[in-house]
């Protein structure tokens, strides 16, 4: 049994397609299956699903650019007229020869050229939207699929008899993690609330510039464990040292990336998390039924991440920080104000595992398998 994944353009697309990829061989029994992933060339990519051995097929994509239209439009053109039709020519004739008997698309502008042509070449495809907010991707490839699974239950612009709300898929694994070996990887001092502040890829910087400004007054009251991105170690390390009193430095642990073996534990270890307002983040931490603060990263298509996170605030697991209006001491005061009403904490706590769906990749493990059983 074959089953060709696509999708691209983030981590949000990739990493889900791991967490089913797992599930798919634990529900598998006795089937064989052999896994394909189809996209446009991404370096973080193909390391990650390489090590799921996931075989890498690369296809010409491109994005189009919504902004500044008259700037992007030769980009656009050449999206349109040139990259995403060699890109369906180039996925048509891989498609032909693997003969998937399934395809999972986890939509981003890289899972076009694989969706159409597996489509023309009657391939049954599946579609799953991580945001409250589809993007344009997934909007196009739903009228070529034949079952659409969402994350949220408000997701917006499907029809609401084609949906099945499933959640996210998540790496179970991260849900396995210790506050001991957390203690043992990073040192903790474990003797003040721990604050798990993840920084990414996308938009990292700010985030990382207002921890700064309150880093060393933070410190007072916290250990903080901080994800700032591989792009900005270096600088924020740096500038971590000149702010930090001297007593204080062994309580502030910045890392450029969390590995998923370190992420299990420092999950685990975390008493309130601080982080964007992608889907798959918000999935993981309602699974782990931790409390956090949400800061949606504002340039994200569609304001998706916006609407993600207003949407898990709605359950009472979160509180929303947008960017355009935060201040490092008013971030703070939120902090504080949250430790010190442990009632809110805990109805935090409950909020998110009430909302969490830690079984969506078994629930579209389970529906691909028995679909090909058939």
């Amino acid at each position: 049994m074959k089953i060709l994944f696509t999708g691209g353009g983030t981590g949000g697309h990739i990493l889900p397609i791991i967490a089913l990829a797992r599930e798919l061989r634990a529900q598998r029994g006795e089937i064989p299956l052999e896994f394909f992933y189809m996209g446009p060339r991404d370096s973080f990519a193909q390391m990650l699903l390489v090590q799921e051995g996931i075989t890498m097929h690369h296809v010409l994509s491109g994005k189009i650019e919504r902004y500044n239209f008259l700037k992007s439009l030769p980009k656009n053109l050449l999206t349109i007229f040139i990259k995403v039709p060699v890109g369906i020519l180039q996925a048509f004739f891989r498609i032909f020869i693997l003969s998937p008997d399934i395809i999972f698309s986890k939509g981003g502008y890289g899972s076009i050229p694989s969706a159409i042509a597996g489509w023309i070449l009657r391939v049954p495809i599946v579609l799953h939207e991580s945001d409250v907010v589809p993007g344009m991707s997934n909007r196009m490839v739903a009228r070529l699929a034949s079952e659409v699974f969402v994350s949220f239950p408000d997701t917006q612009e499907f029809r609401k008899q084609r949906m099945i709300q499933v959640g996210n898929p998540i790496r179970e694994d991260l849900l396995t993690g210790s506050k001991d070996e957390a203690t043992r990887l990073f040192n903790l001092q474990g003797t003040k609330p721990v604050l798990l502040l993840l920084g990414g890829s996308q938009g990292a910087t700010r985030v990382n510039d207002m921890l700064l400004v309150i880093l060393n007054e933070a410190l007072k009251d916290y250990e903080i464990i901080h994800q700032t991105g591989e792009n900005n170690f270096t600088q924020v390390k740096a500038e971590a040292e000149v702010v930090v009193a001297k007593e204080r430095r062994g309580l502030y642990h910045p890392v450029p990336f969390l590995k998923e073996t370190e992420l299990r534990h420092v999950y685990a270890a975390a008493d309130l998390i601080i982080s964007r307002a992608g889907s798959g983040s918000i999935f993981e931490i309602a699974a782990l039924g931790k409390p956090s603060i949400l800061i949606p990263l504002p340039e994200a298509a569609q304001n998706h991440q916006i609407a993600n996170a207003y949407a898990y605030q709605k359950t009472g697991a979160c509180i929303v920080l947008e960017a355009n209006n935060l201040t490092p001491h008013f971030f703070l005061e939120r902090v504080h104000a949250l430790f010190a009403n442990k009632k809110e904490l805990e109805k935090m706590v409950q909020a998110a595992r009430a909302f969490a769906k830690p079984e969506a990749g078994r629930v579209i493990a389970k529906y691909i398998i028995e679909s090909l059983s058939t």
